[in-house]
């Protein structure tokens, strides 16, 4: 045992907390996802372990990249975001003009060395979201200086929440409140946040009328917000929720994923409460909500402003794309089609959600391990004399 502890403290670094309810999230998503594809195997004329390893082998790639990460200085991706940033811009152009459409969503492009899809949004949340910290963080002092500080955060912001909408309109909203916080947290005064909002605006209406989704997207609000007729989704999610009880029928007693389109991505928490209950729900609830807490923490803790304002904004996207998908599943809002980060199955989500965390866990380290901050600056000097 306390060979176990030492190989953990010297590899798993930040905070213990955080890897805990990854670890959690992990073995849930490794349950449920082989539980929920067993009509995907019987359809495809296939053995349901095919999808059981397949997806055990993703989780297993997005924790490894999560492990990298963290092993990263996070001031390190200041730099890279920057580039991330401008490789982002033509991948959502090709996506939109000439994207794969998969589950009724053109929002992939396909990879056709290994023949997998690759959703470029990911890579552009991610990127925004580290450049707008730095960027940020680098202009602290003149912060209310319109011209020189918000002009280019307010047109990266715009250009990529609206290359974004055309495709997926849901993960555009969500990044763009995403965006709001880190600049609310990073003092930007109030009427240049109404900005924002106005950009955001117009980036909202153009994906509307020029998006592959925007007739979708009406559509399902209006049919939300009239409440007349439910969803085909909608309907089975909810006999899921109200037939699964406190404690549930069990793992692999689920009913409604045979029923469900895709009830092991966007629909998986679904399943969650039905073969677990409410109280395996409320349990999933909860690591999430330690998941942003541990995240926000480094707001208060880190010594700089790019380490705080860069966790706070990749746990609180984290967070509540797993409360929306939480939230249309038991009818608090319209369908999304956006997955449960960390549980639901597909390769580009997993693969930059243990990115993220490995960000927000490089910025821990600063708290637990005193060494880390003269280690790394050496690390990330002899890396940029490398790049």
């Amino acid at each position: 045992m306390s060979k176990v502890k030492a190989w953990v403290d010297e590899h798993l670094k930040g905070d213990p907390v955080i890897w805990a309810v990854v670890f959690a999230l992990s073995l849930i998503s490794i349950l449920v996802v082989y539980s929920a594809t067993g009509t995907l195997a019987f359809k495809r004329m296939s053995h349901p372990e095919t999808y059981l390893l397949k997806h055990t082998l993703l989780v297993g790639v997005g924790l490894l990249a999560m492990w990298f990460a963290h092993k990263v200085d996070y001031r390190y991706y200041s730099k890279l975001s920057r580039f991330a940033l401008w490789i982002s811009v033509p991948l959502l152009i090709y996506t939109f003009t000439n994207g794969v459409s998969l589950n009724d969503a053109s929002r992939w492009i396909n990879v056709p060395v290994i023949n997998a899809s690759f959703q470029p949004s990911d890579l552009a949340s991610l990127a925004l979201i580290t450049s707008l910290a730095s960027m940020l963080s680098k202009r602290q002092q003149n912060i209310a200086d319109f011209k020189e500080s918000l002009i280019p955060i307010l047109i990266w912001c715009g250009v990529i929440c609206g290359l974004i909408a055309l495709t997926n309109l849901s993960s555009a909203i969500l990044l763009f409140l995403t965006c709001m916080l880190i600049m609310f947290i990073g003092r930007v005064p109030v009427k240049y946040l109404a900005m924002l909002v106005f950009v955001g605006a117009l980036a909202g209406v153009a994906a509307l009328k020029f998006g592959v989704r925007g007739e979708t997207a009406k559509n399902r609000i209006e049919n939300f917000m009239s409440g007349k007729e439910l969803p085909f989704q909608a309907k089975h999610a909810r006999i899921a929720v109200a037939t699964g009880g406190v404690v549930g029928k069990g793992p692999g007693q689920s009913q409604q994923r045979n029923i469900l389109p895709h009830p092991y991505s966007d629909f998986v928490y679904a399943i969650i409460i039905e073969e677990y209950g409410m109280a395996g729900g409320v349990i999933v609830l909860i690591l999430y909500l330690i998941l942003l807490s541990r995240g926000m923490k480094a707001v208060v803790k880190s010594e700089r402003a790019f380490g705080g304002l860069l966790s706070a904004g990749l746990s609180f996207a984290i967070v509540v794309q797993a409360m929306v998908n939480m939230g249309v599943v038991v009818g608090l809002g319209p369908i999304t089609g956006l997955p449960l980060p960390l549980i639901s199955m597909g390769g580009t989500s997993l693969l930059f959600t243990g990115l993220s965390i490995g960000i927000i866990l490089s910025v821990s380290r600063g708290e637990f391990d005193q060494s880390w901050n003269s280690k790394s600056s050496g690390t990330i000097k002899n890396m940029v004399k490398a790049a």
